[in-house]
């Protein structure tokens, strides 16, 4: 009866020996993994400057940056993956990288840019990919009288500013804007119309 007991303990402490080498050698090789894929980087793309969203996606706005991204790599876009006819589908703010969620093809974005002139000017602080509200007065009548400035588009984004130059500066300040294609023809109804618009960045009290 000892016998047997003493083989039994002998065939179990084989075992957990055994057991012991195999948790030591995966031990061993995370660990390795995690040292190797610290350790190399991967090429993606990104931006040179602010592209809004709805931009048409081009490899003059992108360098090319070696990152360690580790697993996570295929969630950045690689330089050969940047094709013709792609657009931005939310802001890249420059210095990010262009993740693969950012773009999109062209055909299946619902956007567009539209160039409004602001009345009021527009602050130092609004430049691409300031999101903004634009404003409308519409006309009461033919003696140039305004009604009450209301919202005509919540949520558009800046692409462009250009500000006029000299004396009257503060006046006739354009901005180039993405708006949804749904907002199209009321915005170009407004601006032929005679409505004065305001461009009015969000979180403003103005």
């Amino acid at each position: 009866m000892s016998k047997f007991v003493r083989s039994r303990r002998a065939v179990w402490g084989d075992a957990r020996f055994l057991i012991g080498i195999a948790v030591v050698a995966l031990s061993i090789g995370g660990v390795w993994a995690v040292v190797s894929s610290s350790g190399t980087t991967t090429p993606v793309l990104q931006a040179t400057r602010t592209i809004a969203l709805g931009e048409a996606l081009v490899s003059e706005d992108f360098q090319v940056v070696e990152v360690g991204l580790g697993t996570v790599s295929d969630r950045y876009l690689a330089p050969q993956e940047l094709h013709a006819g792609q657009v931005a589908s939310r802001t890249v703010f420059e210095g990010e990288l262009l993740a693969t969620s950012a773009a999109e093809s062209a055909d299946a974005n619902r956007t567009t840019t539209i160039v409004v002139e602001s009345s009021t000017g527009i602050p130092a602080d609004v430049a691409a990919g300031s999101v903004i509200e634009l404003w409308h007065s519409p006309p009461v009548d033919d003696g140039g009288s305004q009604g009450p400035p209301r919202i005509l588009v919540a949520d558009a984004i800046v692409t462009s500013v250009t500000k006029a130059e000299g004396m009257l500066s503060a006046d006739g300040t354009t901005a180039e804007v993405v708006i949804d294609r749904a907002d199209v023809a009321e915005v170009l109804a407004a601006i032929t119309g005679g409505s004065v618009l305001s461009v009015v960045p969000i979180g403003s009290t103005s």
